[in-house]
């Protein structure tokens, strides 16, 4: 489906993806400091009240969808550098709630989904994590609006990634079983980028797992200058896509693709535990799409392998880069509107 469809840099109409913008969201988020429904309400309830109020300046519907959850398996969301997927804990009960926006007048049916976190870690701004990946579903949805003819797409703010994906899990379920979703594109931790020989770091066991995308990062010089693009074998031609239209953007920025070899399916999340690298791949929002066998991406800057900021009060604004996060929203939306079907 990439024929006719327009292509970021140049003329295109998602050129001029605004880094001015980008800026102004990831700062109003972050301001605030953490973000959480059990520990920072208020700054929760704020950042919320703003994603609903630019969705809906930018012309589209939004439906706040709360939920209300017994006895769930997650993760703690106290700050510190190790990664939380690997902090386990059992919740008695949360509630909580996501954003789900349509344009009026898209084509009814399954839609692919946009979607990013809009919680943080106790302690931490949250800044690259997750701010900036709200702020691209924000531009995302300002460059949408702007086209002839409503896109079949659909954007998502999740609560509560950081508890062990708790809204993403909610989401999937209802959106799936409700048949809306052809394909998902998460935005996790896509703001920090560093040119220095040796700032990009690789989880254990990466290179033996995943020699091509290692490879990749190696012949770089191990610099933090790319954006790691997670596919299955379902998601692959969206993932080539989505690479292709981040070279074409202004400024021109690298992809390196990743696959996971496991399949789309509860097998895939049974082999993730069994096999820790593997697990490293389903730590965000995408993970409950894959595990019910819907194609997703996952776009990160590689988050605590990359980042000295990560889950730290040090995880401000003034930490990104705005202009590589603006390539980042033109090929997103890019990829939204020419997902390719059926594959």
């Amino acid at each position: 489906m990439d024929e006719g469809i327009p292509a970021p840099g140049g003329t295109g109409p998602f050129a001029d993806a605004d880094v001015s913008r980008l800026r102004r969201d990831v700062e109003f988020l972050a301001a605030a400091g953490p973000r959480s429904r059990r520990r920072a309400p208020r700054a929760m309830e704020r950042a919320e009240a703003y994603v609903r109020e630019q969705l809906a300046a930018a012309g589209w519907q939004v439906e706040r969808q709360p939920f209300d959850l017994r006895w769930r398996i997650g993760s703690t969301d106290r700050h510190g550098h190790r990664a939380l997927a690997l902090k386990p804990r059992l919740h008695r009960r949360l509630r909580g709630a996501n954003l789900i926006a349509a344009l009026p007048g898209a084509a009814a049916g399954p839609t692919v989904l946009v979607g990013a976190h809009l919680d943080s870690v106790d302690g931490s701004p949250g800044a690259d994590d997750n701010a900036s990946g709200v702020a691209v579903v924000l531009e995302t949805a300002r460059l949408l609006a702007r086209l002839p003819r409503p896109p079949a797409v659909t954007l998502a703010v999740f609560d509560m990634e950081e508890l062990g994906l708790i809204g993403a899990r909610h989401a999937a379920r209802e959106l799936v079983l409700a048949g809306r979703v052809a394909g998902m594109i998460c935005l996790e931790s896509v703001g920090c980028f560093d040119d220095t020989p040796g700032s990009q770091r690789l989880p254990p066991g990466f290179a033996t797992v995943f020699p091509e995308a290692a490879a990749a990062t190696r012949a770089d010089g191990l610099r933090g200058d790319f954006t790691l693009v997670v596919h299955r074998r379902s998601s692959a031609a969206a993932a080539a896509h989505w690479q292709r239209a981040a070279a074409a953007a202004s400024p021109g920025l690298r992809g390196i693709l990743l696959r996971d070899p496991r399949p789309d399916g509860p097998l895939g999340l049974l082999i993730g535990l069994a096999v820790p690298p593997a697990g490293h791949l389903g730590r965000s929002d995408h993970a409950p799409f894959w595990n019910r066998r819907i194609p997703a991406l996952m776009l990160t800057d590689t988050a605590n392998f990359r980042n000295p900021h990560y889950h730290r009060a040090t995880d401000v604004p003034a930490t990104l880069d705005f202009a590589r996060l603006a390539s980042v929203t033109a090929a997103t939306a890019a990829t939204a509107v020419s997902w390719p079907r059926g594959t």
